[in-house]
């Protein structure tokens, strides 16, 4: 555990796998975040540096771990200062973004001498404070095995699928379905709650069949209870759906389920409610609450 170990982004993944990694043993030398406030607060707490710009996250640690929210602000990071004097650095890349952008994060790095991995995350908030992530992982394989001692102490379940993109490829289909399944629900449930059925005796026999999913597990008492604390925003849902969808349009298919999901959840960012959790997009399927029409 002699690697000293800097964030770049800490909400609230970023924070709490921080968090981990401390208990750990690791030392947590920088953290950062375009929310400066948040990475004082958390540097104060774990008692390390939250450095003014990239360059000081990059110097001051060996292995850099990025947890931001979409391509562009990926590629902001990395062309802001954050590849300044990295040689022989790792970056483990965990933000769901395009596979084009991971394999193009991977070429800048390796023209500055250090190392990526796309490190995708398919679990929460919870996970990543306890260290039970799943973690699918993409890039050179002697990179991998490299932090994968890092990435144990932050996962119960990890993956190399294989180059730089294919991690990302997965992860990409993985929200997609997951996505769906929760519109899918959302429908179940809000034509349940129309007929005047009992929605608890409705999720156990949904539970029992061939509609059981995860997705009923840590979604549908929110749904029924409109407890929409957010663990997956409905605005990151529609981003990633969408990264799927561009997947799709490159390989000449076409995929109605996942565009009407797409449309459901762009619906909610309209409507300015893309910051509840995703399931959320039931508020537009049970009839009489406020986004149903």
């Amino acid at each position: 555990m002699s690697e000293k170990i800097g964030f770049v982004g800490v909400g609230r993944m970023g924070a709490n796998m921080a968090r981990r990694l401390k208990e750990c043993g690791y030392a947590v030398a920088a953290v950062y975040d375009v929310n400066r406030p948040a990475a004082e607060a958390l540097a104060q707490e774990l008692q390390c540096e939250a450095p003014a710009d990239l360059a000081g996250v990059t110097s001051a640690s060996d292995v850099i771990i990025t947890v931001v929210t979409d391509d562009k602000a990926m590629k902001a990071i990395f062309m802001g200062g954050l590849l300044n004097r990295c040689r022989g650095k790792v970056f483990i890349n965990c933000a769901t973004i395009s596979p084009e952008t991971h394999v193009w994060v991977e070429q800048k790095c390796e023209s500055k001498g250090a190392s990526s991995l796309e490190t995708c995350m398919a679990s929460s908030i919870t996970q990543a404070r306890e260290g039970s992530l799943y973690l699918m992982c993409g890039g050179k394989e002697e990179v991998f095995n490299r932090v994968k001692p890092i990435l144990e102490k932050m996962s119960t379940s990890l993956k190399y699928i294989g180059t730089s993109g294919k991690a990302a490829q997965v992860k990409a289909l993985v929200n997609m379905v997951m996505n769906i399944n929760t519109a899918g629900l959302a429908e179940g449930l809000g034509l349940g709650a129309a007929l005047g059925l009992d929605l608890n005796t409705l999720r156990e026999v949904f539970s029992q069949t061939g509609a059981n999913s995860r997705v009923l597990v840590t979604d549908g008492e929110d749904m029924q209870k409109r407890d929409h604390s957010c663990f997956f925003s409905a605005s990151h849902a529609a981003k990633d759906s969408g990264i799927a969808l561009k997947l799709a349009k490159g390989q000449g298919l076409n995929l109605p389920l996942a565009a009407a999901t797409k449309k459901q959840y762009d619906k909610m960012v309209t409507e300015g409610i893309g910051e509840l959790d995703k399931s959320g997009i039931a508020e537009l399927t049970f009839k009489g609450r406020h986004l149903h029409k």
